[in-house]
């Protein structure tokens, strides 16, 4: 098991290698380079003038070398072992161990780091909230439709739940802003952002002041969240549940499923115990695909919603050309992937002692 997690961990490299690679010069090679957005914010320039700001963008982030040479020195930035990289640019000399970076960003000329530091707590945060409400629902209702075979409820959940996988979320979302969210209709939930502009005055716990309810920072923000979550889940559980279901009543049919029948053993001891524990490894391929589903939808929902997350930072850097947190966030989405695979099959062994890897 250890030299097949040792062998899963190296191919990460190659793999992190080509997903990077491929991105970096999609975004070298496109009309106008990373530089043509900040040449275009200059204005109307004589052509001398933008010929001397051209020359000086492309000497100060490297873009007047070749596209590979260009990406090799990313690479030495991002590792931990290479050269060190001087304040004109230039490289210094070789280091064993250095402090890797991600670079500072072309269009708002702060570190990456910075950005992810604030960005992430709020993809964290919606993804910590849906994780347990698809499981919770997709599980539930998979079991009782699968209990109750060709009744109301199975009937009625198939039918809701394959809408629900069918609809695009940039369509939910703006349908659910239009209706929920509107003064013409019912304004219920709020249009986007993560809080309201008076939430810095309110306690953190929702409490009684001078006789009236003041629902606090953590209500403001989780009633900010509402809709971008239902946006995020409803399609994770609507699958979740049809998988949930045709697993239980294939297993129903087994033989162990008869013969524990057979022997008296009531249908709840049945199903959760022996049906249920048997349908795990179904229940960890799922879950190893959610996360980074979740990563990529973050990206519309968080930009419907107005949410600063690390979706809205990819959207805008995507649409400004900014190279260095295009390539900081596919580096970790890749990773997140990855490593999910990786957990994905070590938790296959646990959950399965037939599962081996040697």
């Amino acid at each position: 098991m250890l030299t097949y997690i040792i062998r899963r961990l190296l191919l990460m490299f190659p793999t992190l290698l080509g997903i990077t690679a491929l991105v970096f010069f999609c975004m070298a090679l496109a009309p106008g380079g990373i530089i043509g957005p900040m040449l275009d914010a200059q204005g109307e320039m004589d052509s001398e003038g933008m010929a001397r700001v051209r020359e000086y963008y492309e000497k100060r982030y490297g873009v007047d070398k070749p596209v590979p040479v260009q990406y090799a020195r990313w690479l030495n930035q991002i590792s931990p072992i290479g050269f060190e990289v001087q304040d004109d640019g230039n490289l210094g000399s070789f280091k064993v161990l250095k402090w890797p970076s991600l670079g500072e960003s072309l269009q708002r000329h702060r570190p990456v780091t910075d950005l992810i530091r604030e960005t992430l707590p709020i993809t964290l945060l919606l993804n910590l909230i849906t994780l347990p409400i698809i499981y919770t629902i997709g599980i539930l209702s998979g079991i009782f439709a699968a209990r109750h075979r060709g009744k109301l409820f199975d009937v009625g959940s198939g039918g809701l739940f394959l809408a629900l996988w069918s609809i695009p979320s940039i369509w939910a979302g703006v349908m659910l802003i239009g209706l929920l969210a509107n003064v013409n209709y019912w304004k219920i939930f709020p249009t986007g952002g993560l809080h309201g502009i008076f939430a810095g005055d309110l306690h953190f716990m929702p409490r009684w002041v001078d006789g009236q309810f003041s629902r606090g920072y953590l209500l403001e923000v989780l009633w900010h969240l509402v809709l971008p979550v239902v946006c995020l889940s409803y399609g994770g559980f609507a699958f979740l549940s049809k998988l949930m279901r045709s697993s239980i009543l294939e297993n129903l049919n087994a033989d162990y499923v008869r013969t524990a029948r057979a022997k008296g053993v009531s249908n709840s001891v049945i199903l959760f115990r022996h049906v249920f524990r048997n349908r795990t490894l179904s229940l960890i391929t799922v879950a190893s695909g959610i996360l980074p589903a979740l990563m990529g939808g973050a990206v519309i929902v968080e930009t419907i919603f107005n949410l600063p997350g690390m979706g809205q930072l990819m959207v805008q850097a995507v649409q400004t050309r900014d190279r260095e947190v295009v390539l900081a966030l596919t580096l970790i989405s890749g990773l997140i992937g990855l490593l999910s695979q990786i957990i994905r099959d070590i938790w296959y062994a646990v959950a399965d002692p037939r599962v081996s890897y040697e």
